[in-house]
Parts: structure tokens; C-alpha cells; sequence
């Protein structure tokens, strides 16, 4: 019998968490409660707050006299994040479910990231339709919206719980269909316009007996990389799509954030990394561009997705950064550089034609990369021509050897 653990604030949400319990019980599944609200709960837990509390740093009797939500909220959430992982590792639980508004949804994912990938886990939150980055960051947890807020039982809430309960409950019900076997997994970063790139070798790779994972470099799909990398999930890394960079740099939408291509390096990862899709920056609709930015070479991607040009100082400053990454590394590791343009629109005729742009990105990855950590290979290719991608593919192959 599958147990499911369930998260939340038993003072404030008691009655809604007990309809939970009580659903989940109903059908046929153990239930193991875990107390994270700051006040007496409306029921008895299997975990009580003062353990989360205590797995925070934090005393809950301190915490209820100083009456500050912030610094409770604070306390609990780092005690989640430490004391989840280490419940479900003693084999406590199999799949996690909670509901909330802002705190309770900030304090139950904390513990639901740091959960394994492919562990169910489902979070019903008044913040689902807005901006969930913050609580899903790169891991595989699932947001109900909750319509309402969480707050009573009713024709209309317990609608929305009981979707989500059963979902959760499908979730650990029925066996997963995944491939099985022991090829090594490679990560690979792709984005539409490195996209023939991308295949090609991922193509070869898995003729050579490889799996490939393939990223879009979204910025969220580059922090799932590197959690998975850090997992040590993946054996060898095919990095050829570094633009969220760009992002980084100019302050574009899809950002991965300035660890961006640390964890291979800091893991020994053998890796081909390059500089794919380095000439734009993601924006939003055409009206969305900042002011600043409205004069520059722009292209409607399409309705939702508008790229920016990326200037020479802003290639010099993304050549730093990936510099300063691949020097980090304790592994094989090999820069290559497509002479031919680094996307489908980096090419004569094309929108984002640069040579000066790319000489000024090349220029700064010679003069900063040691090489002594990493390898430079020159391709006279763009960057979705087959020898650029047979290369890199070979390139890896040779690496992981």
C-alpha cells in the first residue's frame, strides 16, 4: 500500500487538510501528515510543527511569541527543504501532496524540489496561474490552480481538491512506462534556431549507444540541466546552445541564472560547450521590448517572442562569462566555435548576420579560457552544418573515453 505524505498548515487549513486525509484514505492509500503551520493544529500530525521548526534552525515556541510571519514562514520553509528529503529517504513516504496560499505554498515546494525527480508531487496554490519559478524551479512538482482560495469546503473547492487528490493518486496507482537500460545519459542544449545542430548529433550519439536528454535552453531548461548534472544523472554534457547567456547578460526573459555551465565543470563532466544562439536575447511581444532596446536590430521570432542582436560588448561580456565557467572545470572539457555563424540567423542573408559580433565573442574566448582547463576547436561551419555537429558529437565521444 502506497503512503502519501501530506503537507501543510493544519492550523489555519485544518478542516481542508483533514477532507484531504480523509479523501486519500478512501481510496485505498496510507496518509503520513506533516504539520507546518505555527499554531496548535486542528488535528493530530504524524510530524509535528516543533520538528520542522527545529529542521529550520528555529525553536516554535520562540517562533509563536515573536508573532513575525516573515521570520516564521522563513524557518519553516528551510525546515521543510532539509526534513522532506530525508523522510522520504527513510522510505516514509511515495508521493507528496499539499494546498496553500503564498506561505504554504512557499513552505511545501521548498521540501518538493529537493525531492528526487519522478517522486509524484502535487501542490494546490492560489499562485499557480502567476509566476511559479520560484516554487517549481527545476523540478517536476505539479500546480493546481485553486480558483478560490483555500479557504472552507464547498461545493466549488472540493472539486478542485479532489482532481488534484486524484491525480496524485493516478500518479502512484499505475506503474510508470520508462525505457530501461544502462546506456550513459548525455545532456544537450538546443534552442529552434540550433535545432538541426542538435539532432544531428544527438543522431550519432545514439548510434554510438548513447541516450541523449535533450534541454531547451529556456532558462528553465537550463537549471533543470544543471540539477540533473548535479544529481549525477549524466555522464557527459553536449552544451552547443549557451544563449540563455545572453539573457543573463542584457536582461532578457529566459535567463538561467549566473551559475549557468558551473555543474559540469565543478563535477568532472566531460564536456562539448558551445556558443549556439549567442547573437539574440529573448523578449515577449514586440511591445514588451524595453524602451532601451527599441532601436536596436530586432526580430519577431513570432507573436509571443521577440529577439534582440547582440552587440559587440555584449558578446565580449558573454564571452567572460562562459570563460569564467569553463575555467572552472575538473574535467575534459572542449570550446567549439562555429566559424560560420552560431544560428540558423547568424548567416550572410540572414536577420542577425554579425561577424564583428562573433569576432568579438571568439576574440574574448581565446584571451580568457585557459587552456589547460579547456580546449578551443575552430569549425569553419555554421553551427547547424553536419561537420560542425559530427564534430562535436565525436568531439564528446572522445572526451567520455
Amino acid at each position: 500500500m502506497k503512503t502519501v505524505a501530506i503537507v501543510g498548515t493544519f492550523d489555519t487549513k485544518g478542516d481542508e487538510f483533514a477532507f484531504v486525509k480523509k479523501c486519500f484514505e478512501e481510496l485505498g492509500f496510507k496518509t503520513f501528515t506533516i504539520h507546518a503551520g505555527i499554531f496548535d493544529p486542528k488535528f493530530e500530525p504524524d510530524i509535528s510543527n516543533d520538528v520542522v521548526a527545529a529542521a529550520g534552525g528555529g525553536d516554535i515556541k520562540a517562533i509563536v511569541a515573536q508573532r513575525d510571519r516573515a521570520i516564521a514562514t522563513a524557518t519553516m520553509t528551510d525546515g521543510m527543504a532539509k526534513l522532506l528529503p530525508e523522510l522520504y529517504a527513510q522510505g516514509r513516504f511515495d508521493g507528496v501532496f499539499s494546498m496553500g496560499g503564498s506561505g504554504g505554498t512557499t513552505i511545501s515546494t521548498a521540501g518538493m524540489r529537493a525531492l528526487p525527480v519522478g517522486v509524484p508531487k502535487v501542490v494546490v496554490s492560489t499562485i499557480a496561474a502567476g509566476n511559479t519559478t520560484p516554487y517549481i524551479g527545476s523540478s517536476d512538482l505539479i500546480m493546481f490552480p485553486s480558483i478560490v482560495d483555500v479557504q472552507g469546503l464547498n461545493g466549488f473547492s472540493t472539486t478542485i481538491f479532489s482532481n488534484a487528490i486524484n491525480a496524485l493518486a493516478g500518479m502512484l496507482q499505475f506503474k510508470s512506462h520508462k525505457m530501461e537500460g544502462d546506456k550513459p545519459l548525455i545532456a544537450a542544449t538546443m534552442f529552434g534556431v540550433t535545432t538541426p545542430c542538435v539532432q544531428k548529433a544527438q543522431a550519432y550519439l545514439e548510434s554510438q549507444g548513447y541516450e541523449v536528454l535533450v534541454f531547451h535552453a529556456t532558462g528553465t531548461g537550463g537549471k533543470c540541466m544543471e540539477s540533473l548534472i548535479n544529481g549525477g544523472f549524466i555522464k557527459g554534457v553536449l552544451d552547443l546552445t549557451t544563449t540563455e547567456w545572453c539573457d543573463e547578460v542584457a536582461g532578457g526573459t529566459l535567463s538561467a541564472g549566473p551559475t549557468r555551465c558551473e555543474a559540469a565543470a565543478k563535477n568532472g563532466i566531460p564536456t562539448v560547450i558551445s556558443v549556439g544562439a549567442t547573437d539574440m536575447v529573448n523578449f515577449g511581444p514586440w511591445d514588451t521590448v524595453p524602451a532601451q532596446y527599441k532601436s536596436r536590430n530586432l526580430y519577431k521570432h513570432n507573436p509571443t517572442v521577440t529577439l534582440m542582436r547582440t552587440t559587440v560588448d555584449e558578446c565580449v561580456a558573454i564571452g567572460e562569462a562562459l570563460a569564467s565557467k569553463v575555467n572552472m572545470s575538473t574535467g575534459p572539457c572542449a570550446m567549439l566555435l562555429p566559424l560560420g555563424g552560431v544560428s540558423m540567423i547568424d548567416a550572410p542573408g540572414q536577420a542577425f548576420y554579425g561577424p564583428d559580433e562573433d569576432a568579438a565573442l571568439y576574440a574574448t574566448l581565446h584571451e580568457k579560457i585557459d587552456p589547460a582547463k579547456c580546449e578551443i576547436v575552430e569549425i569553419n561551419a555554421n553551427i547547424n552544418d553536419d561537420a560542425f555537429a559530427l564534430t562535436a558529437a565525436k568531439k564528446l565521444i572522445e572526451l567520455m573515453a
